[in-house]
């Protein structure tokens, strides 16, 4: 293993890979809950066509793949905002424009399908230092912009009007996510490959939902979950010598498989507290004598519900409110 780590190829492909581990969640968890899961296999069509360009150009393929992809994304952005095409149909645009437009130019520059290969489905050990430069660059600012909009993106996917009556400029947000979700699948086509992007995206956010509650606990749970997978894959490929982004995407598939088999002890009942608007005046009888629910040693493991501006705690299917010296009943 120490060897592994010490190859200068190695190392380069599990910063890439812990990078890319860390941003494809990041964004996913926006795209997940606007549900468009499938934005990421659309964009990585698109970028194929970026890669196809530069193989005609003979320019570098990962900023050309990320400029046309930043490009797709924003036109079938606009076209839904202004109810010119569906989530859908844009899609749909992505998926067969991008790549049969990539393939023709692949042809064309003499490559063939053959030459998409590495981009399509990952090629980590051919990652360059100056491919390491660009990667760290465009990962620092999606997780900048990820991470310090949280708030904002989250209404944004949750409630486009209800966010737009907050005052929050919904046109540009949404435009934000698909460029973030766009550059994400261009600096990801050298670990997972643009096929396989979009599974790096999803599915940590999935497990993250089963093991974790509140948003913020799953969102960096699903960034932790992308991590694990990456690195787990990488080497995973090296020892059984298999394809590092497959390997990175049933590794991933795995953990799902474990959140789904402890995600319910994860997610204990007494880890967060419901809430119950109070309506006003009630009439409360004294519960009967019982052990102290504030001062009680086992209180941790009782439900409590936030009931207006205080908590109930529930005893033997009761809810009692602490009240002076005494407990109401509720």
């Amino acid at each position: 293993m120490i060897e592994l780590f010490g190859m200068p190829f190695m190392q380069r492909a599990l910063i890439a890979a812990v990078l890319s581990g860390l941003i494809a969640p990041a964004i996913g968890t926006f795209i997940v809950q606007r549900r468009m899961s499938l934005l990421g296999d659309g964009l990585g069509h698109v970028a194929i066509m970026g890669v196809g360009l530069a193989m005609l150009t003979g320019w570098a393929p990962l900023p050309v793949a990320a400029v046309v992809c930043i490009a797709g994304a924003v036109i079938v952005e606009l076209l839904r905002q202004n109810g010119k095409a569906s989530g859908d149909l844009g899609l749909a645009i992505l998926f067969y424009g991008g790549l049969a437009s990539g393939v023709l130019m692949a042809g064309m520059a003499g490559q063939g399908a053959g030459g998409l290969s590495s981009y399509l489905f990952g090629s980590l050990t051919s990652v360059s230092e100056q491919d390491i430069l660009v990667i760290v660059a465009l990962a620092v600012v999606i997780l900048l912009f990820t991470i310090g909009l949280a708030p904002r993106l989250l209404a944004v996917t949750v409630d486009e009007a209800y966010a737009q009556v907050l005052g929050i400029r919904v046109r540009w947000l949404n435009l934000l996510i698909v460029v973030l979700a766009a550059v994400t699948v261009t600096v990801s086509m050298r670990t997972v490959g643009l096929l396989l992007v979009s599974a790096l995206m999803v599915i940590p956010v999935s497990a993250a939902q089963q093991s974790f509650v509140g948003f913020y606990a799953s969102f960096f749970g699903a960034m932790g979950i992308g991590v694990l997978a990456a690195i787990g894959g990488t080497v995973g490929s090296f020892y059984l010598d298999s394809a590092t982004g497959a390997t990175i995407v049933v590794t991933a598939i795995g953990l799902l498989g474990v959140s789904w088999l402890v995600g319910g002890k994860l997610r204990r009942e007494d880890r967060f507290i419901p809430f119950i608007e109070d309506h006003g005046v009630h009439q409360h009888e004294p519960a009967e004598a019982h052990a102290d629910p504030v001062h009680d040693p086992h209180r941790a493991e009782k439900l409590r519900i936030q009931h207006g501006d205080h908590i109930d705690y529930v005893h033997d299917g009761h809810r009692h409110a602490v009240h002076g010296d005494h407990y109401d009943e509720h």
